[in-house]
């Protein structure tokens, strides 16, 4: 589940190649899966059944020999109870921490980086990309932008040249990694059901199972969403965000941290501009108000324009790498 948004709740990740037998999302025989069940256990002898999740709400008072009486609620002291599951026992305790009120407030702040878990394993998947060689881009955008047909006309036009390997990232379907497979480049596919972008360990996973060869290209199509996967870092070279004439020349105003968080900008849909209200100079300066140092590239994936220009870097990209 995402600590940031609450995406993902209650949710299984499926991690597929094209042509092999998945589950749907629906299966409870999925990654994970909730079950609930009722178990007895004893307090003083007296058996009581609940569920896994539940609750105690007992409000008593104890007075002192000064005839202080202070009320409490259960949840304020600590009890040990037993759960049987089959042969097993297991001992639980709540920690609900004795309090008496005498007039005086403590307020006690903890604070947890939410994003931790994902920045440690962005910087395992980082490490084990320096060290085979594996140049890796995150591709990001909102839906409709022609990421994949972006994708699908670098790796057509650039195959022979460089080694790819691709993870698609979806909530549903293999549509994508289909896409992908039909030109022949390895390709995985990370259906994320209801979660809103991909992290470190999903990516993790996914290239163990892609079997990713040293010195080779990966390229991450991230779930379609210009909010969350701008906070998770999956250990890339690059973020590349990418961005369509038909959306509207406002997109880095209102998304700024995708922007903000992106070394590279992709302007998609340029064969269009004759018939849409988009301003690229616009655009370009919106995003560089939240990324003075981003690179852009003017493209038509479907028509060809300006792939060249694109090209000429990743190689430059992939060569400095090397070096």
């Amino acid at each position: 589940m995402c600590g940031t948004c609450g995406c993902g709740t209650g949710n299984s990740v499926s991690i597929n190649k094209p042509g092999e037998h998945h589950h749907d999302h629906n299966d409870l025989h999925a990654h994970g899966h909730e079950h609930t069940h009722q178990h007895p256990h004893s307090h003083d002898g007296v058996e009581h059944t609940h569920d896994h999740t539940h609750e105690h709400m007992h409000d008593f008072e104890h007075s002192h020999e000064n005839g202080t009486v202070h009320a409490h609620d259960f949840h304020d002291h600590e009890h040990p109870h037993t759960h049987t599951h089959g042969d097993f026992v297991h001992l639980h305790h709540h920690d609900h921490g004795l309090t008496h009120s005498h007039g005086h407030n403590h307020t006690i702040e903890v604070e947890k980086n939410i994003l931790q878990f994902n920045d440690v394993g962005a910087a395992r998947n980082r490490g084990y990309f320096e060290a085979k060689g594996i140049y890796t881009i995150n591709l990001v955008s909102s839906p409709g932008s022609g990421k994949t047909t972006f994708l699908e006309r670098t790796l057509t036009d650039m195959k022979t040249q460089l080694d790819f390997y691709v993870i698609e990232g979806d909530q549903q379907t293999l549509n994508d990694a289909n896409r992908i497979d039909a030109i022949q480049i390895p390709v995985i596919q990370i259906n994320t059901g209801t979660g809103c972008h991909l992290e470190s360990d999903m990516v993790y996973d996914a290239v163990k199972k892609l079997e990713v060869q040293n010195n080779a290209v990966l390229i991450i199509e991230n779930v379609g969403n210009l909010v969350c996967p701008a906070l998770f870092d999956l250990g890339e070279n690059k973020r590349i965000v990418v961005i369509s004439t038909t959306e509207g020349d406002d997109k880095p105003l209102k998304y700024p941290d995708m922007f903000a968080g992106s070394q590279v900008c992709i302007i998609n849909k340029i064969d269009l501009l004759p018939y849409v209200n988009f301003n690229v100079e616009k655009a370009k300066a919106y995003a560089k108000m939240a990324n003075p140092n981003l690179q852009f590239f003017e493209v038509s994936a479907t028509k060809g324009d300006g792939m060249q220009h694109w090209y000429e870097f990743l190689k430059n990209e992939i060569s400095t790498l090397a070096h």
